[in-house]
């Protein structure tokens, strides 16, 4: 697989973020920033995130997907859109529950004319630790199905926090 890599870019009030190759934990950080970035652009009328040439989205990941469309329900006429193509990836967003929260589409996207390579965010255990803490405590938010799926792991992340 190909490592993951991220890119955006925001252009008359459309926010694309792009996801390619193999999307992990280690990119968590990052996907955490944009979804703050998202969450306080001015003037933002649509989210796209384009995840055509990703391979695999990890649940770390996904869960920071979930916080850009938590962070702008409510401000958009139309809930962000995910284009995906490959059936591993599709096949996780249906059973995560994302059409909730997403308009997922196969179609192809028209891009913006350039995309800017997104630094990977660097984070210490201790705060990888808390990201996908968060991650996957926003999941179980969006569905019974992942709550009971991920309930074991947040427990055993919560109990490690405490000691």
């Amino acid at each position: 697989m190909h490592e993951g890599r991220i890119q955006a870019a925001f252009d008359a009030g459309v926010f694309v973020l792009k996801l390619s190759g193999d999307v992990r934990l280690t990119l968590c950080a990052t996907l955490d920033q944009q979804a703050q970035r998202v969450a306080d652009s001015p003037g933002l009328v649509a989210v796209m995130i384009d995840l055509r040439e990703a391979t695999n989205v990890d649940s770390t990941a996904l869960g920071f997907l979930a916080k850009v469309a938590m962070a702008v329900e409510g401000r958009l006429e139309q809930p962000p859109t995910i284009v995906a193509e490959h059936p591993d990836v599709r096949r996780m967003l249906d059973v995560m529950g994302f059409s909730r929260y997403f308009t997922l589409l196969e179609a192809p996207l028209t891009e913006p004319a350039s995309l800017d390579e997104l630094p990977q965010v660097s984070a210490d255990a201790h705060d990888m630790q808390q990201r996908i803490l968060e991650a996957h405590r926003i999941l179980m938010r969006m569905s019974d199905h992942n709550r009971d799926e991920f309930q074991p792991l947040v427990d055993l992340l919560e109990e490690q926090k405490s000691d």
